[in-house]
């Protein structure tokens, strides 16, 4: 039986369309003459010429409907059972076809033949297929990874029925929250309540958690997550119930719970006019355009119909990307995409470019951002965040571009680190130029953490889980603020058009989150336990390798207490003291100076000005200037110059 199923089912699809059609000819014909057996009693009834041309007739016309509705493009071991009505909406057209020709071919039809004829064919031909459709169920081997399914909803209704045809999954039971589902069965499936979810995921050696969550929000969702984390299984969702009706989704395409559903906050819907008042059929400009930011922001501005975008990026691959990913966006050539490359640094290129394309909106995202990157060059580090940014701005100005928003950091307030010394300055550099005379508008936007930017915790913990371990922390109580890129690039385009000059906004981050329950959770998401000593069996250790250089504990978001609200729930607005341009133009004079010679030492003291607050160490961590005064020949690669 098995073989010749096999045989059926491993078949060229034409020729299984070809045997379906092939029975349902001689199931129309059965059915035709039983109706008149059945009406006149008789076995034997000689058809005329009239007869026999109605048969055929209501043959070529039966076929042709179930062709038209899709019959034959069913596959019959996925078809189902609400297929039926399509084949008996498809075999009352079939008698209706039978009535007409017979009038036509004034062919001898009894009227009580066409209502015998429908329930014989409605018989011959859907309960056939009904029964090879159970019978395949039955011959198919069940799937060996047996799985729970979270949700006796329509979805976890649907799942069920779809598992049960897979050769890799078992549903085993169903959980709900809803009281009045609680042991009664779905699917011959019991549902149970979540308290006996580890009784459950023992007793059926479940694999995985298949949320098929139909109504749920996303704090409930959260909350139900949270709550299956601890269990020895993978937490995984199904797509959408739509796309998976629709085909645009296939049901075994599960897909894992992302650390950044759970770290999101319900979203508050952005002002469209403040999204559109500064980029919508104006030219914006973007510097660090290939950056984790700045694409992000760049695809935000796409969005919003810009007459033109000029990309600036100094990493010619970055560049390529963005741009790439930017004419795909906007296939209707009617936004225009400029991909420049160049340095901040370069401040007559800048203003070039910014008189050229006749920039209106800029957005200031070029920087180097990784901590201890910048402590150990922090020559470069204080030339490019700082003075990268005094020479944008300034070109700005000679451009006379409208509106320039500086990407600021929450690492510039009270600074440990040599970056956020910088960016601290930077605002600084803006605050003053703030107050000169000219008709550019500053402002500069302060946030924390971005979820999977580049150098983020989470794409560096996801890769360690994915290698089984370990996961490495600095700290055991080292928290941060974490935001998605969509909801931060959003936010700084809204901060901007709320600008008056010399603006500090601060975005509203929520509560900061606690890295070691970050790397736990991820790796529970993932199917693993944390190995530790009160669980020695554990799949993952987490390693705490120390603070690193300019590291610190606790972020912060604002340098003093005076902040309001904007008209933007999430967007606060910082009152900060600012520094008269002439004193800061002879400070910044020194640190040039610095600089230029390659005072690394100088440079690193210089930056500790009262108003910067920077707290640091008491020696540079530089790597040039470890070299030098050490009197180092050569360094051994990857090793750490301590």
């Amino acid at each position: 039986m098995n073989s010749l199923l096999a045989k059926f089912l491993n078949a060229p699809r034409p020729i299984k369309r070809a045997i379906s059609v092939a029975y349902d000819v001689v199931a129309i014909s059965v059915a035709f003459y039983l109706a008149y057996v059945l009406r006149l009693s008789q076995l034997e009834f000689h058809f005329s010429l009239q007869e026999l041309l109605c048969l055929v007739a209501t043959i070529v016309i039966s076929i042709a409907l179930f062709v038209r509705m899709g019959l034959y493009r069913a596959i019959l071991r996925y078809i189902p059972p609400q297929a039926i009505v399509t084949i008996l909406i498809g075999i009352v057209a079939s008698s209706f076809a039978m009535i007409a020709t017979g009038f036509y071919l004034h062919a001898f039809l009894p009227r009580s033949v066409p209502v015998i004829y429908s329930f014989i064919a409605l018989f011959l031909i859907g309960l056939p297929r009904l029964m090879f459709r159970s019978l395949l169920q039955f011959f198919t081997p069940k799937g060996n990874a047996n799985v729970i399914i979270y949700g006796a909803g329509e979805s976890g209704h649907y799942l069920a029925s779809q598992l049960n045809k897979s050769v890799q999954y078992k549903p085993v039971a169903f959980v709900d929250d809803n009281e009045k589902l609680h042991q009664s069965n779905l699917r011959g499936i019991k549902v149970y309540s979540p308290t006996e979810l580890p009784h459950l995921v023992k007793k059926f050696n479940a694999k995985k958690i298949l949320l098929a969550l139909d109504t749920a929000n996303q704090q409930q969702t959260i909350n139900i997550v949270r709550a299956l984390e601890k269990l020895p299984v993978q937490i995984q969702a199904i797509p959408p119930l739509n796309d998976l009706i629709n085909g645009t989704a296939h049901i075994e395409e599960f897909r894992s719970i992302q650390i950044e559903e759970l770290l999101g906050r319900e979203p508050v819907a952005p002002a469209a006019s403040l999204l559109e008042v500064n980029i919508t059929n104006k030219v914006v400009m973007v510097t660090g355009a290939g950056g984790s930011i700045g694409s992000e922001i760049c695809r935000q501005v796409i969005a919003l119909k810009p007459a033109a975008i000029v990309l600036f990026e100094r990493c010619e691959f970055n560049l390529y990307q963005i741009n790439d990913e930017l004419l795909s966006l906007g296939a209707d050539n009617s936004i225009k995409i400029y991909p420049i490359l160049g340095s901040i640094n370069n401040e007559a290129l800048l203003e070039n470019i910014m008189k050229s394309f006749h920039v209106e909106t800029l957005y200031h995202a070029a920087a180097y951002k990784h901590v201890p990157l910048v402590e150990y060059n922090i020559l470069e580090g204080t030339n490019n965040n700082l003075f990268g940014t005094l020479k944008t701005a300034k070109a700005a100005i000679a451009a006379k571009v409208e509106h320039f928003v500086l990407i600021s950091s929450d690492k510039a307030v009270r600074p440990t680190n040599v970056m956020g010394a910088t960016k601290r300055l930077a605002e600084l550099v803006l605050q003053a130029l703030a107050t000169q005379n000219h008709s550019t508008i500053f402002s500069m936007v302060r946030f924390g953490n971005v979820l999977d930017s580049s150098g983020s915790v989470v794409p560096k913990f996801r890769e360690q889980i994915k290698r089984g371990g370990p996961i490495t922390v600095t700290h055991p109580e080292i928290t941060r603020y974490f935001m998605t890129m969509s909801e931060a690039a959003q936010l700084v385009i809204q901060a901007g058009a709320m600008a008056q000059g010399g603006d500090v906004f601060v975005l509203e981050m929520g509560e900061p989150v606690k890295i070691v329950n970050l790397a736990t959770e991820m790796a529970f998401l993932s199917g693993y336990s944390i190995k530790s000593e009160a669980n020695p069996d554990g799949d993952i250790e987490i390693k705490f390798t120390g603070l690193r250089p300019g590291e610190k504990l606790y972020e912060e978001l604002l340098v003093g207490e005076n902040c309001e609200g904007t008209e933007h729930a999430r967007i606060l607005r910082a009152n900060e003291k600012s520094i008269p341009l002439p004193e800061l133009e002879t400070y910044l004079g020194v640190l040039q100076s610095h600089i230029e010679k390659f005072n690394h030492n100088a440079l690193f003291n210089a930056l500790k000005q009262p108003f910067v607050e920077f707290n640091a160490a008491d020696n540079t961590e530089d790597l040039l200037h470890y070299v030098r005064t050490n009197n180092v020949v050569q360094l051994k690669t990857n090793k750490h110059h301590k």
